[in-house]
């Protein structure tokens, strides 16, 4: 059985990833880019959370294409509408999204 490293639970427990989901400030917003295409950028993710599994939720959710670069997810298509719900259901903290 493998132990966290930082909350000293089992990995099965482990309530470090949602501690931090809790306290990020995310923004979202959009972006023209070439040839005039939209794009919706979410921002303000720290360090401790697996971008690539949030990216790969967004995009399973909102039925787009996109990808992460930087701590940056990139989605193609403007989603700011419905981009809080499944955020919300990921567990991040509904006060702490902005549009």
């Amino acid at each position: 059985m493998e132990i966290c490293p930082k909350c000293g639970l089992p990995k099965q427990a482990c309530v470090c990833e949602q501690i931090v989901k809790s306290a990020q400030r995310i923004r979202v917003s959009t972006d023209k880019k070439r040839y005039g295409k939209i794009v919706t950028l979410v921002t303000g993710f720290e360090s401790g959370i697996d971008i690539k599994k949030i990216t790969k939720s967004l995009k399973n959710g909102l039925a787009c294409g996109g990808t992460c670069k930087e701590n940056i997810i990139e989605l193609q298509g403007d989603h700011r509408k419905k981009i809080k719900e499944i955020l919300i259901k990921l567990g991040f903290d509904a006060e702490f999204i902005e549009d």
